[in-house]
């Protein structure tokens, strides 16, 4: 802010009169006072920006003001300009240990008030640009400490995350991440055919579980008031009390619940996944199960009749063995006879070979498929 008011105290009104004639070509407010206490009686009022005191004044001495102004916490960013007959260096070394930024000696020429309070005014600029820099630098290092604060946040729900595999427990750590930004939900979960609803109050009003249903297909965010939607295909997340007051925090905090709402999704769809192919698993257990069984029952079937077999060529070869040499044949037909019945036997041989090597493929294939189901284990 540029120099504008100006408070003049001397107890010589015609001192008084030639400060006035000396500034009334460069528009500045002067106010005038004829003593120190008159001066702390009209400075806060007046609220000047410079303070030209006279330091040598009966009752209360310029060095007696400054020090009390200095010492108002309201008043001690006023520059304080001694006006003196004296100039020794004492009496300036006093005036700037009482606090005064500047000192001009009796008589003095209009160019060198002039020239002092331009610099005083190049001062007061100088200092408002200092303090508008601390400030943006104040907020900067408040905004990025917020953000750092958000961000750990944000870490700490993402490496914890990963870890839930239950539907209403992700539900449960989304509430509570949300709430550590100070921000109250409504969710909702599309899981299969079902619609899971959950709330930092406890329960989702029916006005809010209808939005859902309107709004969920219709966009990725919707923002009106203090309210924002953020819609995923499998999750929708309401928040009901956005920052709206303050727009620099309401977009960090927004672009932050998109990033959560996203990682929440993607969790969501990993339980899902899960969850299928467990049953998944859990069906295909029971299919093996059904295949050993009747991989077994055809086995045994199998058994049976090679033991059946076994049994009736055997009585059958005891037969022909004691009845053949009865039954006056020749030798042809005796050869002919056991040739028959040898190459049934033959037949019945070949035949069980057969069935063995059925009996190992239904083993190769059972085998095969417990090293897939538990190679889908391992997996998930």
């Amino acid at each position: 802010m540029a120099l504008q008011r100006i408070l003049a105290v001397d107890d010589e009104p015609f001192n008084l009169e030639i400060i006035e004639e000396i500034l009334e070509d460069l528009d500045f407010e002067v106010q005038t006072a004829t003593s120190g206490h008159e001066c702390l009686e009209v400075v806060g009022d007046f609220d000047p920006q410079v303070i030209l005191l006279d330091v040598s004044m009966p009752q209360m001495s310029g060095y007696e003001v400054c020090k009390a102004i200095k010492a108002d916490p309201n008043l001690q960013h006023i520059i304080v300009m001694f006006v003196s007959a004296r100039g020794s260096v004492e009496e300036r070394m006093e005036g700037y240990s009482v606090g005064a930024e500047d000192y001009i000696v009796k008589p003095f020429g209009h160019s060198e008030l002039k020239a002092k309070l331009l610099h005083l005014g190049q001062m007061l600029l100088e200092k408002d640009i200092l303090e508008q820099q601390v400030e943006d630098a104040t907020t900067t290092a408040f905004s990025a400490m917020a953000t750092s604060s958000e961000m750990g946040q944000i870490v700490n729900f993402v490496e914890q995350v990963g870890a839930i595999q239950d539907v209403s427990e992700l539900a449960d750590a989304l509430i509570s991440c949300l709430a550590n930004f100070g921000l109250s939900c409504n969710i909702e979960m599309r899981v299969d055919a079902d619609r899971l609803h959950f709330a930092s109050t406890g329960m989702c009003s029916p006005i809010v579980i209808e939005l859902f249903e309107i709004l969920h297909s219709k966009g990725r965010l919707h923002e009106f008031t203090s309210r924002i939607l953020v819609n995923y295909e499998l999750l929708s997340v309401l928040i009901l009390n956005m920052p709206s007051e303050d727009p620099d925090k309401h977009g960090r905090i927004r672009d932050h619940i998109c990033f959560i709402v996203s990682v929440t999704e993607q969790q969501l769809m990993s339980i899902l996944t899960k969850n299928q192919l467990i049953s998944q698993q859990s069906e295909l257990n029971g299919a093996i199960k059904t295949i050993h069984s009747k991989f077994t029952g055809l086995l045994s079937m199998l058994n049976n009749n090679r033991s059946q077999n076994e049994a009736i060529f055997k009585r059958l070869q005891e037969l022909f063995e004691s009845r053949i040499p009865t039954m006056g044949l020749d030798e042809d037909q005796e050869v002919f006879i056991f040739r028959h019945i040898d190459e049934a036997i033959q037949s019945s041989v070949a035949r069980e070979e057969a069935i063995s090597q059925v009996k190992e493929a239904f083993s190769e294939i059972e085998n095969d498929l417990c090293l897939l189901t538990n190679k889908d284990a391992a997996q998930h």
